[in-house]
């Protein structure tokens, strides 16, 4: 079996007396190789501590962290070479330009791609020789991108890294990022809120809620398999069902969320229950968090 690329295993982290990550048992996470991972989670949620402990970038209370085998708060300078990261507001050195600064970065990167780089800054048109504090606000966060896709990292974090894009550049975007998995095999790990953008190219989604990973799965096998049920409850019972969510009718009938194993989809037909339509990732979303 293939080695996790990240692992959280307990891990607590609190600010004062909230507690934002780990709720009983503590958070639980792991990302494997080769894919694209979103993680969701409502504003507020932690989705930025979560990202920013798992880099080492802050510490935790409780629980272990495994980062490219390594501890995350001691990482190699080697461990940093394979690792991109693109945090939600673009941390830029404002009075360089974009020459200047890529030249920087590019000596702590030995797979530092410059052809790469070119083709970025031509493509997403970003002036090569203006202050970077006098670029837009798009331009700064294509420019964060291009920063961290340049060493060609084998691990790619994430956090909402399109948020100040116009769709056509946030398409631009996406193409880029999944040519980048299937032709070099690395792992992202994608924050966003556009829920639209996730489902075009995640390949395995984590709900964050109430400080844990409430749900983890390959999108399509949760886009298979999740369906709201409509039924007496009884009837529900039967089915052995484990919901996502449950809410009570006003006719007395209970409507669940739920996966649906091939044993209770053969179940289903015997039952007086309603089985409706597939449910979007919006949808699902909606009921994890709830």
């Amino acid at each position: 079996m293939t080695q996790p690329l990240l692992q959280l295993a307990s891990v607590a982290k609190s600010y004062g007396l909230q507690r934002v990550l780990g709720g009983f048992g503590g958070l639980n996470w792991q990302v494997e190789p080769g894919r694209i991972h979103g993680l969701l989670g409502r504003n507020g949620a932690g989705k930025s501590t979560l990202l920013e402990c798992a880099l080492g970038l802050r510490d935790v209370d409780l629980g272990t962290i495994t980062l490219l085998d390594e501890n995350p708060a001691t990482l190699s300078d080697a461990g940093r070479a394979r690792i991109g990261y693109v945090p939600q507001k673009a941390e830029l050195f404002g009075w360089m330009t974009a020459t200047q600064m890529l030249a920087y970065f590019r000596s702590f990167y030995p797979r530092w791609n410059q052809p790469k780089t070119d083709s970025l800054l031509d493509r997403w048109d970003i002036a090569r020789d203006k202050p970077i504090a006098r670029l837009s606000v798009g331009e700064q966060q294509r420019l964060s991108i291009i920063r961290a896709l340049a060493p060609e990292p084998d691990l790619l974090i994430l956090d909402e890294p399109v948020a100040s894009l116009d769709p056509a550049g946030r398409r631009d975007f996406l193409r880029e990022l999944v040519d980048d998995v299937l032709e070099r095999g690395s792992t992202v790990v994608f924050s966003t809120h556009i829920l639209s953008d996730l489902e075009r190219v995640a390949m395995d989604v984590a709900f964050l809620h109430e400080g844990q990973i409430a749900l983890q799965a390959p999108l399509d096998d949760l886009l298979d398999s999740v369906r709201r049920i409509t039924g007496p409850a009884a009837a529900l019972e039967q089915l052995a069902l484990k919901p996502l969510s449950r809410m009570l009718g006003h006719t007395g009938q209970t409507s669940v969320v739920a996966r649906i194993t091939p044993f209770q989809q053969q179940l289903l037909a015997s039952n007086p229950v309603l089985v409706h339509a597939p449910v979007s990732l919006e949808d699902l979303f909606i009921e994890v968090t709830r």
